[in-house]
C-alpha cells in the first residue's frame, strides 16, 4: 500500500478539521529512531501555526506523554493504535511520515526523513527551512 496520494481526499482524523486552509499532518512512533531524530523538527513546524499541525502517533496516551517530556515536544498528539485505523486510511508503510492537506486534499506527502521534502512543506506553511545543511541532521534517513 503506498500513502495517500497528492489529489487525493484526505481521510478525516478525529478532532481536526482538514477542510479549510492548509495544514501538516505527521505520523510517528515513539519507538521509531528516524521519529525521534526529527522530533524537533516537527516541534518547529508545529511551533510556526500550531492550529495547522495535526500529529497521529502509532502508541497509547501513555506513551504519547513520555515522548513529550524526552523530546521536549509541545504538539497533542491523536493516538492510533492497533488495528492502526488512521494509518491505514493514510496508507502509512513507513514512520515518519508528514502530509501537506490544503483544503481536505493532500497536496504533498514525504515518507521517513527527507530534509528536501520536510522544508518544501515547511516552506509551504510559513515555517520556512526546517533543517539546513550543519545543524546535525543528514539529507535523508529510512524510517
Amino acid at each position: 500500500m503506498a500513502p495517500v496520494a497528492p489529489g487525493t481526499r484526505a481521510p478525516d482524523i478525529p478532532g481536526t478539521d482538514l477542510s479549510e486552509g492548509l495544514r501538516a499532518v505527521f505520523f510517528y512512533k515513539v519507538t521509531c529512531p528516524t521519529c525521534q531524530m526529527a522530533a524537533p523538527v516537527a516541534e518547529r513546524l508545529a511551533r510556526s501555526d500550531g492550529d495547522r499541525f495535526t500529529a497521529v502517533a502509532q502508541d497509547p496516551p501513555e506513551q504519547i506523554e513520555v515522548f513529550a517530556r524526552e523530546y521536549d515536544t509541545s504538539f497533542s498528539s491523536v493516538p492510533d493504535q492497533a488495528p492502526y485505523a488512521l494509518s491505514d486510511a493514510y496508507g502509512i508503510r513507513t514512520v515518519p511520515t508528514v502530509f501537506a492537506v490544503q483544503d481536505g486534499l493532500v497536496v504533498d506527502v514525504v515518507e521517513s526523513w527527507d530534509r528536501d521534502g520536510w522544508n518544501r512543506i515547511g516552506h509551504a506553511l510559513g515555517a520556512g527551512d526546517l533543517s539546513h545543511e550543519g545543524d546535525g541532521l543528514p539529507p535523508f534517513r529510512p524510517g
